[in-house]
């Protein structure tokens, strides 16, 4: 970048603090210097704390109107610069431009849905005069800030998973703490500048959002501050479990990873579901938690539908992720595109065979379809997060219901079938967070609540739920 939008240093309490360290943020696709990003300290991580915990009150006494007119505030300002952040998103994750505008467009509808959930925070009155002790009285409940919130958001869509922890928390009048993936710094901070502008606009303490940046000692300088109401993350199981166990008794949202399923049922329309192997297996890199990795094909079809496959296999464009045609590029950083092809290997030895693309090409992982992927190898049981899909043939729905369910993770899956009855086996039996029928397991609509089971975590984000969850209920008992 030949000029930052925004100042230097790290947003802590009511200004921008400097830090002792920077780190140099590369260009994924030919690692050139996109930028030099502050690099945070546990030390800074517990004084963001205190400045949060500072303006708990404050942030919790801001009328409805105001924290809905920031959100609409924010959602506005990040119209206007829609364009440079889809550059500066490309640059910093070397995720094809397409997607990248895509994460851009969905963050502006977060940050608008999460304004409309302002009006929406109410409470009930109860009936306590079920029992005779409750004559009398007068019972209701109201819905109260949960508290300071830490936000720790992934690489592969650092802006819309930063909203995701930001917006809800201003819309249930919390403080935010965020902290974005080591790689990927940048598009956040320039949005929490967007916030605190927003917010001095309107007299909000600018404190009530800040950000560090930092290693694993930053992020646990965070969540186990005893003062922290709820922890909100986005990222690897193994971390997810971790930041869970560190955290309690505080309450933790966690959306971790997944190896997401489609079943290809012997009614289904066969050229719908091969498209959606290749638009939902392959965007973004494979670098999204919902993205194809596991496709279950009924045995009498799965010739026809493989062919389908792998005659269009050719239509994903792999190269510059700043060419608009562009749909695979390289992954976040050569280590993962090693950890990859080392899982592709490994599968291959264990008698998977290569169907079609594979191998990697200047850097970048070309787009795999593997077939007869056996039981017993990461790539089938584990979070591939790249270019990667696994055919395997089954002999029936329920067999392939079976296997989608043979796995530590459920977030969504999908199933291609002309059948009412299938479809709603599907949403009785599958054990994921979603359900999606006849489109890629990867749908989400940024108001659905979404989130997963098993090891894919616990919690809902979406606007709606996300406030809910950062939320508390009080109860008021009165005798009049």
């Amino acid at each position: 970048m030949t000029a930052q939008p925004y100042p230097p240093g790290l947003p802590i309490g009511a200004d921008w603090v400097s830090t002792e360290d920077s780190a140099v943020v590369r260009f994924p696709y030919d690692g050139s210097v996109v930028a030099e990003a502050p690099v945070g300290s546990p030390a800074q991580a517990r004084l963001a704390v205190d400045e949060a915990v500072a303006v708990s009150r404050a942030v919790a006494e801001l009328p409805s109107r105001t924290r809905r007119a920031l959100l609409l505030e924010v959602s506005t300002a990040l119209e206007s610069e829609r364009r440079s952040l889809e550059e500066l998103l490309v640059a910093e994750t070397g995720k094809p431009l397409v997607d990248c505008r895509v994460e851009v467009a969905r963050t502006i509808v977060t940050w608008q849905a999460a304004a409309e959930e302002v009006s929406r925070l109410h409470g009930e009155t109860v009936p306590l005069d079920l029992l005779p002790s409750g004559d009398g009285l007068v019972g209701f409940w109201t819905r109260r800030p949960i508290g300071v919130v830490v936000g720790i958001a992934g690489f592969n869509y650092p802006l819309l998973l930063a909203s995701h922890k930001i917006a809800p928390a201003i819309a249930a009048g919390c403080p935010v703490v965020c902290k974005p993936a080591p790689q990927t710094p940048l598009a956040t901070l320039w949005l929490v500048h967007l916030v605190r502008e927003a917010a001095a606009k309107l007299g909000a303490p600018a404190a009530m959002v800040q950000l560090v940046t930092g290693d694993a000692e930053v992020g646990s300088a965070l969540v186990t501050d005893a003062r922290v109401g709820a922890v909100s993350f986005t990222g690897s199981a193994a971390v997810g479990r971790r930041i869970a166990r560190d955290a309690a008794p505080r309450k933790t949202l966690l959306e971790l990873g997944s190896n997401a399923a489609l079943v290809v049922a012997g009614d289904a329309d066969l050229d719908a579901a091969a498209d959606a192997v290749l638009r939902g297996g392959f965007y973004a890199s494979g670098q999204a938690c919902i993205s194809v990795q596991r496709v279950l094909v009924i045995a009498r079809v799965a010739a026809e539908f493989t062919a389908k496959l792998l005659a269009r296999l050719g239509e994903v464009v792999v190269g510059d992720p700043r060419d608009e045609r562009t749909r695979v590029s390289a992954l976040i950083d050569e280590r993962a595109t090693a950890r990859a092809a080392a899982w592709v290997d490994a599968a291959v030895a264990a008698g998977a065979k290569v169907l079609g693309g594979g191998g990697v090409e200047h850097g970048i992982l070309r787009p795999t379809v593997l077939g007869d992927v056996p039981d017993g190898v990461d790539c089938w049981h584990e979070e591939i997060f790249a270019p990667v899909v696994c055919l395997r043939t089954v002999s029936d729905v329920d067999s392939a219901f079976e296997q989608v369910n043979a796995s530590r993770y459920g977030l969504h899956a999908s199933v291609f079938s002309r059948s009412l009855h299938t479809a709603f086996q599907a949403l009785e039996r599958l054990e994921v967070g979603g359900v999606v029928i006849n489109e890629v397991p990867g749908f989400r609509s940024d108001t659905m609540p979404y989130g997963g089971v098993k090891d894919s975590g616990v919690g809902r984000e979406g606007p709606r739920f996300a406030v809910e969850e950062l939320t508390v209920t009080r109860m008021a008992v009165i005798r009049p």
